[in-house]
């Protein structure tokens, strides 16, 4: 039997190798690769940021890279040299992972300091990197403290995790901070093409865009999602097939309600509602997506503005329309609306009768004066 290749999902297939890979975070890698170059390296980092946006990858890029023993003028590990070679092939033993949600007791941190005594073989540091380091129990955190503070002058810490406000100050004043940004849709976008080609896949540009969307600018969510609907669609990921797998509602529902209550046609719109609820969509879903969407049109009537609209370039033109035909005092009311019926949902004992009476309310926004933002504002107070 012919022997098929081990599949290797792309979270893990596509891992960054080197800081210029990293994706989004220009400002930290620079700031690193400088560091680096110019060796005035900290001996306790702490790397924060939400989940999956590099924060582990440029740990062990960091940790690679200063143990290169040939350095690239670009500040690269070489790839070449002993050091990167065994980090590459995961013998390095300068080099060590714990992960704190695991291994969060005193006699973990204990058997962790033991370590650190002992110097490197090969390579001028040890590194030592801590995941979710705000798991550690509060005595795990004493005993971490002085070596923290003090270690020896070939170790370096680099802790990394999710939740910075659990992490005790006296932590936080021993560590270089490096706050991680949330991936922007277009960046996300611009590397699942990267891999789609790679991958040899065919994916439309909107469909992406709805994956970059739904992951909320983590980049392993993004990855996980893409190979969820790459093995959907059997390769060719269409707008229509990634809304369909992951029970995303269509732009096409927001314009056709829309277009309802700019001519106050209050039969249409609870058509589409029951249309919409007939597919199984949750009606708070549906009522936060048409906030977002009043407030994407409200962005697009005005150039300066626009740098705010996360959405393909496909639809973009669909938006503009439509943005032309609402007034910015309609879109502030259509907002505040929407947001009311947000607010009170929870609570409400007959949801559908909200939802109907919150579009019947838009539809009759038709007529509204021109108002300012001030006027609108003290209406909905």
């Amino acid at each position: 039997m012919e022997k098929t290749d081990e599949y290797i999902v792309s979270a893990r297939k596509y891992r960054p190798a080197t800081f210029d890979s990293v994706v989004g975070q220009a400002a930290l890698t620079t700031t690193l690769k400088n560091a680096i170059k110019n060796n005035k390296l900290a001996h306790a980092y702490l790397f924060c940021g939400p989940r999956g946006v590099g924060k582990t990858s440029c740990a062990r890029i960091f940790a690679k890279t200063i143990n290169c023993m040939n350095l690239t003028p670009e500040g690269e590990a070489c790839n070449t040299c002993e050091s990167c070679r065994s980090f590459n092939e995961q013998r390095s033993l300068n080099i060590h992972e714990l992960d704190a949600a695991s291994n969060n007791s005193v006699d973990d941190i204990r058997s962790l300091i033991e370590q650190v005594r002992i110097p490197p073989q090969v390579g001028r540091y040890k590194v030592y990197i801590i995941d979710e380091v705000h798991m550690l129990s509060q005595a795990a955190f004493n005993a971490f403290l002085k070596t923290l503070e003090e270690p020896p002058h070939y170790a370096i810490f680099i802790l990394a995790t999710t939740e910075k406000h659990k992490i005790l100050p006296t932590i936080l004043s021993r560590c270089q901070v490096y706050d991680f940004a949330r991936i922007s849709v277009a960046d996300v976008v611009r590397h699942l093409q990267y891999v789609a080609q790679k991958e040899g896949v065919q994916a439309e540009a909107e469909a992406l865009n709805v994956i970059a969307q739904k992951a909320d600018g983590g980049m392993r969510d993004a990855l996980s999602i893409f190979d969820q609907a790459v093995s959907y669609t059997g390769g060719n990921v269409t707008y229509k097939a990634v809304i369909e797998n992951l029970n995303v509602l269509d732009y096409d529902y927001y314009f056709r309600l829309t277009d309802a209550m700019l001519t106050g046609d209050i039969r249409t719109a609870l058509l589409i509602l029951n249309e919409i609820l007939e597919k199984g969509f949750d009606g708070q879903h549906i009522v936060t997506g048409l906030a977002s969407h009043f407030r994407d049109l409200l962005v697009c009537r005005d150039e300066r503005t626009l740098v705010l609209l996360e959405i393909g370039a496909s639809i973009r033109e669909q938006y503009r329309t439509m943005a032309n035909r609402c007034s910015d005092a309609w879109l502030y009311q259509a907002i505040d609306l929407a947001n009311e019926c947000d607010l009170h949902y929870r609570e409400s004992r007959n949801k559908r009768l909200l939802l109907e009476l919150t579009l019947i309310q838009l539809c009759q926004l038709r007529d509204a004066p021109e108002t300012t933002i001030a006027e609108a504002k003290k209406k909905s107070d």
